[in-house]
C-alpha cells in the first residue's frame, strides 16, 4: 500500500480555493499510485478557532462531494481536516473518503486547552482499513493522551496517522513523542502538518515518516506544499513537492 501525508499552505477561511489547492496535491498523489491520502488538522478551513463556528458544516455536506468523486474514480482514499456540527456540538473532525463508500469522519477526542471552550471532543476512536493496512487516525493533541497511541496498537494497527497544526515551537516535542510511538508499538508513523501561518501560530511543515521502529523515514521541508508518500511493502519514501506554493508565495 502507498498512504501520503499532505503538506498544504492554508488560505484562512477560504473553503472553496483550499479544496481546490487539496485537489492539486491529491493529483500528485494519483500520479505516484497512491492508495490513501491525510491532510492536516481542519486544512480545509486552516486552523483558526475563532472562525469555526461560522465555517463550520455537517459532515455530509455537499461542498465537499468533488472528494467523493475523487476517490470513487480514482481508488482513493481521502482525508480531509473541517470543523463539524451535529447539532449543538462544534467538532475539530478528519472527514474521510473510500472509493463507492459513505464518508466518514473521525473528531478529535483530545482537546488543547485554548480549544475546550470552543469545541467538543469525539467520543469514538477511528481506524480505516485500506488493502488489510488498518490506520489509526489522531488529531493533533490526541497525542498528549499515551492512550490513544496504546488503543490503536491493542486494536491492530500497522500505522499511526497524526493529522496536526504544529508550529515551530512544538515540532520538536511531537516528532520525538511519534518516535517513540513507532518504536513501543512496532507501528509505522505518519504526520501531515502545515507551512506558512495559520491561527497565530508560524506552521513548523517537516511533515514526516517513521517506521516500526521508530526511525525516521523521510521528511518534507519547512518551505514548500508536497506529499510524503510511504510504500508499506518496502519502506520506500517519495518526496512530491508542489512546486508552486511555498510559504514565500
Amino acid at each position: 500500500m502507498k498512504i501520503a501525508a499532505a503538506q498544504i499552505k492554508p488560505i484562512k477561511g477560504n473553503i472553496k480555493q483550499n479544496i481546490e489547492n487539496h485537489k492539486k496535491l491529491i493529483d500528485i498523489a494519483i500520479t505516484r499510485n497512491v492508495d490513501v491520502i491525510i491532510f492536516p488538522e481542519l486544512s480545509i478551513t486552516g486552523y483558526e478557532p475563532d472562525l469555526a463556528e461560522e465555517l463550520s458544516i455537517h459532515y455530509e455536506d455537499p461542498i465537499l462531494n468533488d472528494f467523493q468523486t475523487i476517490a470513487d474514480r480514482n481508488n482513493i482514499s481521502i482525508g480531509v481536516g473541517m470543523p463539524t456540527r451535529i447539532d449543538d456540538q462544534l467538532m475539530i473532525s478528519c472527514i474521510i473518503f473510500q472509493p463507492n463508500r459513505k464518508r466518514d469522519i473521525y473528531s478529535k477526542q483530545h482537546l488543547f486547552p485554548t480549544e475546550v471552550d470552543i469545541f467538543t471532543k469525539g467520543e469514538q476512536f477511528y481506524q480505516l482499513e485500506v488493502l488489510q493496512n488498518i490506520i489509526s487516525i489522531a488529531i493533533c493533541y490526541d497525542l498528549s493522551d499515551p492512550l490513544h497511541s496504546e488503543h490503536a496498537f491493542r486494536n491492530n494497527s500497522q500505522i499511526y496517522f497524526a493529522s496536526v497544526l504544529n508550529s515551530v515551537q512544538g515540532i520538536d516535542n511531537d516528532l520525538y513523542k511519534l518516535s517513540h510511538i513507532g518504536k513501543k508499538y512496532n507501528m509505522h508513523v505518519m504526520m501531515a502538518n502545515f507551512i506558512g501561518e495559520s491561527g497565530g501560530y508560524t506552521c513548523a511543515g517537516q511533515t514526516s515518516v517513521w517506521n516500526n521502529e521508530g526511525k525516521p523515514l523521510g521528511q518534507l521541508n519547512n518551505t514548500r506544499e508536497g506529499i510524503l508518500i510511504l510504500n508499506t511493502e518496502n519502506n520506500q519514501i517519495e518526496k512530491c513537492y508542489n512546486e508552486r506554493v511555498s510559504i514565500d508565495d
